[in-house]
């Protein structure tokens, strides 16, 4: 296996960019959202670019994100892992923080030079209003460029989080190229909704708020091979 998070990735989708990697619901809303390894890898490298072009930040600076399984946090992360940041969800000194509509109030104890406010909205939808301090980060990513290339090597935290995410591949029984289903209230950690999949180029249903009722049906029309249980 690769030596880091940026290098999976691309490995991950390298076979075929095409297929769906990430499909997002959300059962309260009815949002659906699927995303392609391409796609998301566009997302990734506007919001890496974002990063180092924008902000100016450099491997190694600590980045805050304060945000739940959703296909927007996922750009987030991988973004910042490829831009080498360390990433932390612990309050602390930080030089950017993102952080969800639900948390902004948890935001303001933390240290910041700059902050990006993510909605979270069907179709990727700005803010009605960004609070004060924030820029939207849905409106900031999207001028961005759409390739990265991240510098070689791992992040201070690849083999952490890779070991990590290797050991819960093998304890969820994700299976090379398997196409999963994760119900995010269960699995929050992003080791475990994203990152395990990727250590074995599955793609991944992330279902929040998920409807029971709706369980069999999107097995079948989604073609899943493995519910996590």
């Amino acid at each position: 296996m690769a030596d880091n998070i940026a290098r999976v990735f691309a490995d991950a989708i390298t076979t075929d960019p095409t297929r769906p990697l990430l499909t997002w619901y959300d059962d309260a809303s009815g949002d659906r959202t699927e995303l392609s390894g391409a796609t998301l890898a566009n997302w990734v490298a506007k919001s890496a670019n974002l990063l180092v072009d924008e902000v100016g930040l450099a491997p190694g600076t600590p980045a805050g994100v304060l945000l739940p399984p959703h296909w927007q946090t996922a750009a987030v992360l991988l973004g910042c892992w490829s831009a080498k940041l360390s990433v932390t969800d612990t309050p602390g000194d930080v030089d950017v923080l993102f952080a969800a509509a639900d948390r902004f109030d948890e935001a303001q104890s933390w240290p910041a030079d700059e902050r990006y406010a993510l909605g979270l909205s069907p179709l990727a939808a700005p803010l009605r209003q960004v609070p004060p301090g924030f820029a939207d980060y849905v409106v900031e990513v999207r001028r961005h460029g759409d390739h990265f290339t991240p510098q070689p090597g791992p992040g201070p935290a690849d083999a952490h989080l890779l070991a990590r995410a290797e050991a819960r591949a093998v304890e969820l029984g994700i299976e090379p190229g398997a196409r999963i289903l994760v119900d995010a209230a269960r699995y929050p950690d992003p080791v475990d909704w994203l990152l395990a999949p990727l250590t074995r180029a599955a793609t991944v249903v992330l279902c929040a708020n998920l409807d029971p009722a709706r369980l069999t049906t999107r097995l079948t029309t989604e073609k899943v091979t493995h519910p996590l249980p």
